[in-house]
């Protein structure tokens, strides 16, 4: 085997256990994340929950319980509309970091120096 062979054979296995390292960085990230939003959702159905729970036990007539599903799905309206919008926001910042990391030209891998 000529040294550039064994070379090649040296950056190809560095940019390998790079890019798994990097995959794993990424999947913890992402998991971590998804606990965190799973959690706060929780938390908030929850607590939209107790409060129609408390408004209905309140209602003293129709309209009352009308007002109270009315207030109740307004609040379900708007925590979703927040998910969607810090969806979009974060994956527009995974984008931008996917890229950025990239399209550097390889100057932080092994390969990057030749």
């Amino acid at each position: 085997m000529s040294d550039f062979e064994a070379d090649l054979k040296k950056v190809t296995k560095a940019v390998e256990k790079q890019i798994a390292d990097t995959e794993k960085k990424v999947g913890d990230v992402t998991l971590q994340a998804q606990d965190e939003f799973i959690m706060s959702r929780a938390r908030d159905e929850m607590e939209l929950g107790a409060r129609l729970t408390q408004r209905l036990g309140e209602a003293r007539s129709f309209p009352d319980v009308v007002s109270a599903y009315q207030e109740w799905l307004n609040n379900v309206m708007i925590g979703r509309s927040e998910d969607a919008r810090q969806f979009m926001t974060n994956w527009q910042k995974f984008m931008t970091e996917g890229t950025r990391l990239f399209s550097n030209g390889g100057s932080s891998w092994p390969m990057g120096r030749w």
